[in-house]
């Protein structure tokens, strides 16, 4: 199994990727070019011999050119089995070549030095056949080593550049996978957000259209002022909702910086307009604010107790019209803000539909600022808690 392991070892992608067919070519003619110029240093050699020599020769390499097209599967096995053939055959040098620099590509020093030997041995046997003893064989031995380890070299960089550009281009292609997975979450939180917003904006006007609608629809002592007065309530309420679903819709962010471009985020100084806005659409609502140096209060925070006492608001005159909300506001920068929002259980059927969602959104909200939010019933009353760590 050693032996396996070593004979034909993990392949990399990079030395199986795809050749061209222009490449694949390109490389067969060099190989004839080698072994014509080999056939050119022994033409001598080759008019003196017997006529099956030369067959064979010819024969031997036909065989190695079919041979080093298996040199991707099996490099060491046909660079071997090519230098053994080129011992004798002049027209197998270019396959034998081809064969050793694909073998040098992969960059496996045991395989890099077992080959470079063998095509040094082969050159030598091949040129002591072809060639009459020289006076300096030294000299001759060294011009095979040198072109040789020329040979091997020059594979050795041909592999290390086809690996840095197979990493920089599988590089590239990761980077722009995460690229992509980095638009694909951008955009998922950006429509979470859109989606929040319109929830706390619209379903706090709508609950009011839908009340003051569903009020009329029902009254029938009002006289033609009064329903005037209603209807001018509902187009108002109605105006407000589009002119803020236009606000979350219109323009998110600048395109050059990436900053928000709507209209200013409520805080918790606009709390107090939001219940007398509610009381005007007839919510009776109180609110005990004991809240110390409350301008200290990050934005962020305020924001989401803001959210919160409006989803109240809206969800009492969902499902408790009628019903008195009352609002206790607690903490300071040492102990953190404490909410406690409590309302009578529904009665009535004036309730607008509601999705279950804007509970979850609060949810939401409190866990990404580091609070807590707990709600459910309590004898006889709807209990929202919150608790919100003071951020200056």
């Amino acid at each position: 199994m050693k032996w396996r392991m070593e004979w034909r070892p993990e392949v990399r992608p990079w030395e199986v990727a795809p050749i061209s067919r222009g490449g694949s070519i390109a490389r067969y003619l060099g190989c004839l070019l080698i072994s014509a110029l080999v056939w050119s240093q022994t033409w001598g050699f080759f008019q003196r011999a017997h006529w099956w020599v030369v067959a064979l020769d010819l024969l031997a390499g036909v065989v190695t050119f079919a041979l080093v097209s298996w040199r991707r599967r099996r490099p060491l096995a046909v660079a071997l089995v090519t230098a053994v053939i080129a011992c004798a055959s002049a027209t197998a040098a270019g396959p034998a070549t081809l064969a050793a620099l694909s073998v040098a590509t992969r960059r496996r020093w045991p395989h890099v030095i077992l080959v470079g030997l063998a095509t040094v041995v082969s050159g030598e046997i091949f040129s002591r056949w072809t060639h009459a003893p020289s006076d300096n064989r030294l000299l001759d031995l060294s011009v095979t080593i040198g072109f040789v380890a020329a040979l091997m070299s020059w594979g050795m960089y041909m592999g290390s550049r086809r690996e840095l550009l197979y990493s920089l281009k599988e590089r590239a292609e990761q980077a722009e996978a995460q690229q992509e997975l980095r638009t694909d979450k951008a955009r998922g939180d950006e429509r979470a957000r859109i989606a929040r917003e319109m929830h706390d904006v619209l379903a706090h006007r709508i609950s009011q259209v839908s009340m003051l609608a569903g009020a009329l629809s029902f009254r029938t002592d009002l006289s033609a002022e009064q329903m005037r007065e209603h209807a001018g309530l509902i187009q108002s309420q109605a105006n407000r909702a589009l002119d803020e679903l236009r606000a979350v819709l219109g323009v998110l962010r600048d395109r050059t910086s990436g900053e928000l471009m709507d209209r200013p985020q409520p805080t918790w100084a606009d709390v107090p307009a939001l219940l007398a806005e509610a009381r005007v659409g007839g919510t009776q609502v109180t609110l005990d604010d004991q809240v110390i140096d409350a301008a200290t209060l990050s934005g962020a925070t305020g924001r989401t107790a803001y959210r919160m006492v409006q989803e109240a608001v809206t969800n009492a005159r969902k499902h408790a019209p009628g019903a008195v909300v009352r609002i206790e506001a607690r903490g300071g920068p040492d102990e953190g803000l404490a909410l406690t929002i409590r309302n009578p259980l529904g009665f009535g059927d004036v309730a607008a539909p509601g999705s279950g969602l804007g509970l979850v959104g609060l949810a939401e909200r409190a866990a990404l600022s580091g609070g807590t939010l707990e709600h459910g019933r309590e004898r006889g009353e709807f209990v929202l808690k919150a608790w919100l760590p003071w951020t200056p």
